[in-house]
């Protein structure tokens, strides 16, 4: 039941964003205005406070800078093997190899398993996702996207970018105290009250997009398949990775349960959006929509053999 209850809200909004596709309740161009809404106003506000609100240990540096490196190297082995899942897909299908969808899949079903008070055993990795999601894509996707530019140009977009000054300015800002002072005033508040109202929207918009873009065509099946076959090897490599780099953290059942699920979970439903840019057809969005789709399958049951066989 605590799966129903976690998986069941994403697939009615997924299929409630289908449903408006076939219905026509939303036409396209009402689809990718809610699009830019979320993408260039509410999502650099998300970012700002998850970032401003992180608290960023010494002792776990060693975990985040690991799995921000297995990221990269997932985006760099999809591009290498772009040629083996598709070169139809192959500008947008590496960017579906890396995150992971922590706060509103692998988080509430951990945390379904062990309880909330371990909740940060996985918003841990988040922050290394974070970082990739909303610094290495933006600029990677504002490089390609600007084409044959100076380098001056070049730094100006990516300086300008939402993203980028969201982000830089809440590292700035967290690093310096200035959460941890506002948290002792009465502002407090205030300010938790504007970031709950400004980021509500944010998943529920996210998934009614997914759906409204999910159309699984025959002929993309093989890539979809592929692609499905290596980011589940990847991430059992990233996996292995934590058994042999951090064995007495993997010692403990709980810790382990998280490392499993976090990284069995899909592509972050953030990515579709921020990479965007980068389509080319219709068709690349459905391709995308269809692949964490897909993947929600394969979270599915990891989840039900590890309530069954190891917790």
């Amino acid at each position: 039941m605590a799966a129903l209850s976690t998986l069941f809200p994403v697939f009615f909004m997924i299929g409630l964003g289908a449903l408006a596709r076939m219905k026509k309740w939303i036409t396209p161009e009402q689809k990718d205005g809610a699009n830019h809404i979320v993408f260039n106003i509410l999502f650099p506000i998300m970012i700002f406070n998850v970032l401003l609100t992180a608290k960023i240990e010494s002792s776990l540096i060693w975990i985040i800078l690991y799995v921000f490196i297995a990221f990269i190297l997932t985006m760099v082995i999809g591009k290498l093997l772009s040629g083996l899942t598709g070169k139809k897909f192959a500008h947008i299908s590496p960017y579906l190899l890396t995150t992971t969808e922590g706060g509103n899949v692998a988080l509430p079903l951990y945390t379904s398993i062990v309880g909330l008070g371990y909740a940060s055993n996985t918003v841990i990795f988040d922050i290394a996702g974070s970082f990739i999601a909303f610094i290495v894509m933006p600029i990677m996707v504002a490089k390609t996207t600007a084409g044959h530019t100076s380098v001056k140009e070049l730094c100006k977009t990516i300086l300008t970018n939402s993203f980028v000054i969201a982000v830089c300015l809440a590292l700035i800002l967290n690093l310096t105290g200035f959460y941890t002072y506002l948290s002792h005033t009465s502002f407090i508040d205030v300010y938790t009250n504007t970031m709950t109202q400004a980021t509500a929207p944010i998943v529920g918009m996210i998934l009614l997009i997914i759906g409204y873009n999910l159309k699984i065509k025959k002929e993309t099946l093989p890539s979809l398949m592929k692609l499905l076959i290596v980011r589940f090897v990847l991430f059992a490599g990233i996996i292995a990775g934590f058994f042999i780099l951090f064995p007495h953290m993997m010692a403990d059942k709980i810790y382990m349960i998280a490392v499993l699920i976090y990284f069995m979970s899909p592509t972050g439903f953030a990515v579709p959006m921020l990479i965007s840019p980068l389509n080319q057809s219709e068709e690349d969005a459905d391709f995308q929509s269809a692949f964490i789709s897909l993947y929600m399958v394969i979270t599915l049951v990891v989840y039900t053999l590890i309530v069954v066989f190891i917790y």
